[in-house]
Formats: structure tokens, sequence, C-alpha cells
């Protein structure tokens, strides 16, 4: 499975590494990527979500519905995609 939050859908990006002597070399800017495991009321079940810091944040502001729903919406993931645990 790629680096991909699943409700904000951000990925690791790609720059250069620059040194004192200003040479460029490729690399790569990941993002702040973990599992966690949340309550899903709605279902009545535990569901894990592969999220970033932000997308963390975003659940915490608009509720785990609203921003499973925005994140359907705007293709960062779909239902299938989304890990059940112990029904």
């Amino acid at each position: 499975m790629s680096k991909i939050c699943q409700i904000t859908g951000k990925k690791a990006q790609i720059g250069n590494h620059v040194s004192h002597s200003k040479h460029r070399t490729k690399r790569s800017f990941d993002v702040n990527l973990f599992r966690k495991k949340f309550y899903y009321v709605e279902e009545n079940c535990w569901i894990s979500l592969k999220i970033s810091a932000a997308g963390l944040r975003l659940i915490n502001k608009v509720g785990l519905d609203a921003a499973l729903k925005q994140a359907v919406s705007k293709g960062y993931c779909d239902w299938k995609e989304i890990k059940v645990i112990g029904d």
C-alpha cells in the first residue's frame, strides 16, 4: 500500500537536497503517516485508517463520519479500502 493519507489525500513530494556548494540531488519529502483505529459510531464497529497528522486534526474538527464522506466524495479513499476490525 502506498504512502497516501486516506482522509486528506496527501502523498510524498519530490524535491532537491541542496548542499552548501549548491549541488542538487533528488530526494523525497515523506508524509507524516500512521495507522490509527477509530470507533465508527454510525456502523457500530472499529475501523483502521492510514492517516496523516493533518487528517487527524480534520477528524477532530468535523468528526469521523463527515471526514470519511468528504474523503470518499473527493476520491481520496473508497469504502472498500477502509479496514473494519473485529466485526
